[in-house]
């Protein structure tokens, strides 16, 4: 009961190309064995009954030329010109031979007459077919497990007969030798092995090569939809063949479906901002008073800001990051977010160097790639002393990594850890809403990246963003 389950889980994982070869294979070496198998003993059968038609022709002669003694003796005697004339049984071991053997009154072999091929060797007679001819008087009792008088394989046909005048039987025996029966049958099944495994071999080599290219669509399917999810096409436009355009078209609709969903989102998310900034506003502009109601509003309407805000960007982050196909320039984002950088702190002495490649690409959209780098040297700038650096490189995991460093004091091991909690400001004194790191982390995390912090080689703070590579 255990062995189909297990048989499944192991061909689960096999592809079609080599299910259909495994299935080829199998039937191939089944034709083979059974093809040798069946022709091997076709031919066998159809040499063995040859033969048996040349002893029973030899049986007929042998039969013809025996006659009774006139001496009423009960002995016989043979008629040379009736006897079988094929010159091979006047050669000594030629491997033709026949015995004319006449029993007794106790049943024993008495007397025979025999070619000169017999020469003067045991007649070819096993004891079990002398009795089994005996015991059925008339019939041709056949054998293959004797050896002849040169000890080669013989086939034999014996048959009793009884004669005019004579009350014992006579064993009339022919024999033939089958060595070059049983080394034709070998021959042709060595034959047969060769060519049917040459056949099974190249119909499985020309599958396999005609399965290549009969699947080679699915190929292509699978490197266009490689580049759609990296963001270098937008849908399945390539020519297919007839059996894969429904596929082709399924997959396109989906795709659609799937940005509709996507623009429905934003449009939704959208819509909520305005409707809940709206109301936030007109609460904080009616608490200008200085009673303590109007503080608690105040404050309450920030935090309720505050809150929407990262939400809003939280949701908008996990629609785009459920789209397909994007693809971002990392260069390109970073710099933008450095020139406006190094406008804002340009009083203070402060700059911001970019340091990366211009072939590195994120599987994140720009917006939330700029969000990410916007938040970060922002924070970067607030607390470094003068330089601040972003760089980025592939890691051993094939993603990509974005540094930004910068001289300022830096964090605490401990103070790292809740740096990344959202609404935790470590400086009070310091503008914002301790929603920063907070908002990377989550927007890193739905674009399935990470954010770590660690110490500097500028000797302050490293925040590391891990992004997919495109």
């Amino acid at each position: 009961m255990s062995t189909l389950p297990a048989f499944r889980r192991k061909t689960r994982g096999l592809s079609l190309a080599r299910r259909i070869l495994i299935g080829a294979l199998l039937w191939s070496v089944l034709i083979v064995v059974g093809g040798v198998v069946a022709i091997s003993a076709v031919y066998q059968a159809q040499t063995i009954n040859l033969l048996d038609d040349d002893l029973d022709s030899t049986l007929v002669t042998l039969a013809r030329a025996i006659e009774p003694l006139d001496d009423n003796s009960g002995r016989i005697r043979d008629i040379p010109e009736r006897l079988p004339s094929d010159p091979r049984f006047e050669t000594p071991l030629s491997g033709q031979y026949w015995v004319i053997i006449a029993v007794d009154d106790q049943g024993s072999l008495s007397d025979d007459i025999r070619p000169r091929s017999v020469w003067d060797g045991e007649p070819p007679l096993p004891s079990d077919l002398a009795e089994a001819a005996l015991a059925e008087p008339g019939a041709v009792i056949r054998g293959s497990n004797s050896d002849g008088p040169a000890g080669e394989p013989i086939r034999i046909a014996v048959q009793s007969i009884t004669i005019p005048n004579r009350n014992n039987p006579i064993l009339l025996v022919a024999a033939s030798d089958i060595t070059q029966s049983n080394e034709g049958a070998e021959e042709l099944r060595t034959i047969l092995i060769i060519a049917m495994t040459a056949l099974a071999g190249g119909t499985l080599l020309a599958m396999a090569l005609g399965l290549r290219f009969a699947l080679r669509p699915l190929d292509r399917i699978q490197s266009d939809i490689t580049d759609i999810r990296e963001g270098r096409q937008a849908s399945l436009s390539g020519d297919y063949p007839e059996e894969v355009q429904p596929l082709s078209a399924e997959l396109n609709k989906l795709l659609e479906h799937n940005r509709s969903v996507v623009t429905r989102s934003r449009t939704h998310v959208g819509n909520l901002a305005h409707a809940l900034k709206t109301p936030l506003a007109v609460l904080r502009n009616e608490a200008k008073g200085e009673s303590q109601l109007d503080d608690v509003v105040r404050r309450q309407t920030e935090t309720m800001h505050a809150n929407v805000e990262h939400y809003l960007r939280r949701a908008q982050a996990a629609a785009r990051a459920e789209a397909l196909g994007v693809r971002t320039q990392v260069l390109e984002a970073a710099d933008g977010i450095a020139r406006v950088m190094n406008k804002l702190f340009e009083r203070e002495g402060k700059q911001v160097a970019v340091d990366i490649s211009a072939t590195l690409y994120v599987r994140t959209e720009q917006q939330d790639l700029e969000e990410i780098l916007g938040n970060l040297l922002d924070n970067a700038c607030k607390w470094t002393q003068r330089d601040v650096r972003v760089s980025a490189g592939p890691d051993e995991d094939g993603m990509i990594v974005i540094h930004i460093d910068d001289d300022g004091p830096g964090l605490s091991p401990q103070e790292r850890e809740q740096a990344v909690k959202r609404g935790v400001r470590l400086d009070e004194t310091a503008p914002g809403t301790g929603l920063g790191l907070s908002i990377v982390a989550d927007i890193a995390g739905m674009n399935g990246g990470s954010l770590t912090l660690d110490e500097s080689p500028l000797g302050g703070l490293r925040a590391s963003v891990r992004l997919r590579r495109a």
